[in-house]
């Protein structure tokens, strides 16, 4: 089974009520984990027809948050509807057992005994400087993050957050994980047949 494990940058001047509107969003960065080859990469806008075509062969997009913000914002550079490719929200696996949200920094401290390499005010500022370069390490560890956190929980069946002074454990139901199923019948790819 080929899992892309993916993470997005992006900058706006807007902010709705202290929420980012992805509808206000342009995408500066996307970086990659391939399970097929075990590397990870990034893709500038402008390189985005070489990132459709590693989707299109994804049997399934693991990411943060990605099922509310990063594969919206990536269906509007698109030309199909990455909706299709089968996706696991670690954002959302924890949200339905927890029944909040918790940060990424909060679990990667509290699991993996790191956090991440900055925040993503900082990289759009960095953004802005024209340090891309930087920007692309940063989402690429976003992603290293998120898939040894995938690992972690198909591991041990638990992700572990800091609750004020305890870290507490978080029964994650990784039992569907590993399965080949699809979301939908079809899919509609960006390359010709």
């Amino acid at each position: 089974m080929r899992v892309i494990t993916f993470d997005i940058e992006s900058i706006s001047d807007s902010f709705v009520r202290g929420h980012i509107d992805v509808n206000e969003q342009e995408l500066t960065v996307v970086a990659i984990h391939d399970s097929e080859t075990d590397k990870y990469s990034s893709y500038f806008r402008e390189e985005l027809p070489k990132l459709w075509r590693v989707l299109e062969h994804a049997d399934m997009l693991i990411g943060f948050n990605s099922d509310a913000f990063d594969i919206p914002l990536l269906n509007r550079y698109y030309p199909g509807n990455l909706s299709h490719i089968r996706s696991l929200d670690l954002l959302s696996e924890v949200q339905k057992v927890l029944g909040r949200r918790i940060r990424l920094q909060s679990l990667a401290e509290a699991t993996l005994g790191r956090g991440k390499s900055g925040d993503g005010l900082k990289a759009g500022e960095w953004w802005k400087e024209g340090r891309k370069d930087e920007v692309a390490k940063y989402c690429i560890e976003d992603v290293r993050l998120t898939r040894e956190l995938y690992d972690y929980a198909l591991a041990h069946g638990i992700l572990k957050y800091k609750d004020l002074r305890d870290i507490r454990d978080i029964k994650i139901d990784t039992s569907l994980w590993g399965e080949n199923t699809t979301i939908m019948p079809s899919m509609t790819h960006a390359l010709p047949l």
